[in-house]
């Protein structure tokens, strides 16, 4: 029984081997030459988009570097970009650089930062005289938005007619307004420590308004090259001024 199965098997063998020919055939006229592999020879990349350097191979291997990417161009088009924020417009020299005009008057500033449209400070002064005031127990954040609006407008047409030499901008004029309000915002604060009323708050407040209206003239003069005029700008300055110190101690 054992006999008749491998001679079964052995005969189904042959004829599968028979039927399938697994030779090559002669028609191609050409033999096939496959040579050996070097794994010490560095592939080319000359001319493509990721080309490394030759000392990226040690023993065959490719060891990535810092220098295969700038190489490549991936890492160059990053730091070509510009950084974030003054892709958002806030440059923080500017700022400080305002700020420190506002709080020293008689410092002297460049006439290009000064028409630099910064709205970055502006809102946050804006956000902390109108957190002071809450915390006082005052919800006035729609009066200092509305009547800020209107004063800047008003201050817009003003200095468009009173400026010659330099080309009034709307935002500009925002910018220098915003940040001359930072003494309204000490008072503000000043104001949630201590109950800030009658005559000291009165000559405090007053205090307030003149540094506030000194520091926006000066600014406004020496953007706009307006000489001479710094008293007519500094009344108005005054009295816009003058509204937010009411609605702070009152």
């Amino acid at each position: 029984m054992a006999t008749y199965d491998s001679d079964y098997w052995n005969n189904q063998n042959q004829q599968m081997h028979q039927s399938f020919n697994f030779e090559m055939p002669e028609q191609f006229g050409q033999e096939l030459n496959f040579q050996p592999i070097d794994a010490t020879q560095q592939p080319s990349y000359a001319g493509s988009f990721y080309d490394p350097p030759a000392n990226a191979y040690a023993g065959g291997i490719f060891t990535p570097t810092a220098d295969n990417f700038e190489s490549g161009g991936v890492g160059s088009e990053f730091d070509d970009e510009p950084p974030l924020l003054e892709e958002l417009g806030i440059n923080p020299g500017h700022i400080m650089q305002k700020t420190l005009c506002v709080l020293n008057p008689f410092r002297t500033a460049d006439q290009s930062i000064l028409q630099d449209t910064d709205m970055a400070g502006p809102l946050v002064f804006c956000l902390a005289l109108g957190g002071f005031l809450l915390l006082s127990g005052k919800v006035t954040f729609s009066y200092i938005y509305g009547i800020g609006v209107m004063g800047c407008i008003a201050f817009y047409v003003l200095l468009s007619l009173m400026a010659t030499q330099s080309q009034v901008t709307l935002g500009a004029v925002i910018s220098v307004l915003g940040y001359c309000i930072l003494p309204m915002v000490v008072l503000s604060g000043i104001n949630v420590l201590i109950t800030v009323q009658g005559v000291v708050g009165t000559v405090f407040a007053g205090l307030c308004i003149f540094w506030c209206a000194l520091s926006a003239s000066k600014l406004f003069v020496t953007a706009y090259s307006m000489d001479h005029q710094q008293i007519l700008i500094a009344y108005p300055c005054a009295l816009l001024y003058g509204v937010f110190a009411l609605i702070t101690i009152f």
